[in-house]
């Protein structure tokens, strides 16, 4: 294996002395991991010019105003890092908070309450928007309740359901999906959203996990400068995101010498059986490696219709990387590191004219 990789490696350093170094460490890390799986990636999160993400922040209301600081500062964080380092504007980031309103500063990210009529109204705006290829992305942050078909996510007035919401989300069958549930007892929810083609993460992993997470604080500080961009590819992937979070509860509860009080979960392929582990070597891991909530068209990057296109062309070629590294166990050695050696010279070649575009000269003078 190792003879493979060096000739890889030896093909790639002609083409990698003038790239970033930073991409030198994304591919060895994708040739060298390994997994097995099956196909089911190729029809799910391929980023294009021009498809869209959207992306809807469901905060429900609290008691006490240690927890309704705690959401509100979770809620509007996330709204901003969305909005300043993912490309996501007023027209595609949407904000349900609470009943509308907040005291001092923030309501003008409020587009409007967390209750029913909200959420419905919000739903249907964005049925009425989006396109097949589309992506949409949900976060609930606030209070779970309930257990089975029963379990409920906390809105002002009657709360809804899992198999509610699940109803509501059946008109996005055209859209990728990634769900963030990170109320507490929230698995039930969550396991009601399952379906193949969607990522669903849930911060606790039973009905009895009924303290409020953390988990969300550390999901969160994941997206907050890529802090969770483990493999160096400036971007940060569900399953990224996901580790992050979930390694950084551990550490707490070891610190704090207490017994964890909520075990995240993660599914993506649809069975509704979560895993507290997700790898690309095991059943759940494998969509949510390449399920990314950055925008390929970001306004604030002032790029190039060329650079669109070849960063375009560089993420499909890096996704192929990943499903190819996925599905290991269905080819021959010799024809997987072929495949896998044409994917990374691509891949280098791509990003040169990516960098070149983008900073033109940059290259020629290293």
């Amino acid at each position: 294996m190792w003879d493979n990789i060096d000739k890889i490696m030896k093909t790639m350093n002609l083409l990698l002395k003038t790239f970033a170094a930073g991409l030198g460490v994304l591919l060895a890390s994708a040739a060298s991991a390994q997994g097995d799986g099956d196909s089911i990636e190729n029809d799910f999160f391929l980023d294009r010019p021009d498809s869209r993400k959207y992306a809807v922040i469901l905060a429900g209301p609290t008691v006490g105003d240690e927890n309704k600081s705690q959401f509100r500062r979770w809620a509007f964080s996330l709204h901003d890092i969305l909005a300043r380092d993912y490309g996501y504007s007023s027209d595609t980031i949407s904000l349900l908070y609470d009943r509308g309103e907040v005291e001092g500063a923030g309501s003008q990210r409020i587009d409007a309450a967390c209750d029913l009529v909200g959420i419905q109204q919000e739903l249907a705006r964005l049925q009425s928007v989006v396109q097949p290829g589309d992506q949409i992305t949900i976060y609930l942050i606030g209070h779970g309740s309930g257990a089975e078909e029963e379990s409920k996510f906390n809105i002002v007035g009657p709360d809804i359901t899992g198999v509610q919401f699940a109803g509501m989300l059946d008109v996005f069958d055209q859209q990728d999906m990634i769900i963030v549930n990170t109320t507490s007892a929230s698995y039930g929810f969550s396991a009601s959203l399952s379906n193949e083609g969607r990522v669903v993460v849930s911060s606790t992993r039973s009905s009895s996990e009924k303290f409020d997470p953390i988990f969300s604080n550390y999901f969160i500080e994941a997206l907050d400068n890529r802090n969770g961009d483990r493999d160096k590819n400036n971007r940060v992937s569900i399953l990224e995101a996901f580790n992050y979070a979930k390694s950084n509860v551990e550490e707490f509860y070891e610190e704090q010498g207490r017994l964890a009080s909520e075990h995240a979960g993660l599914d993506d392929n649809g069975d509704a059986l979560f895993s507290l582990n997700p790898t690309t070597a095991e059943i759940d891991g494998r969509l949510a490696e390449i399920a990314y909530i950055d925008n390929l068209i970001d306004d604030t990057a002032g790029l190039s219709e060329k650079a669109i296109r070849l960063k375009s062309r560089m993420q499909d070629l890096e996704r192929s990387v990943f499903i190819l590294r996925g599905r290991r166990a269905e080819f021959l050695e010799q024809d997987y590191w072929q495949q896998m050696e044409e994917l990374l010279v691509g891949l280098a070649r791509v990003t040169g004219q990516f960098n070149e575009v983008v900073n033109p000269g940059e290259s020629s003078e290293q």
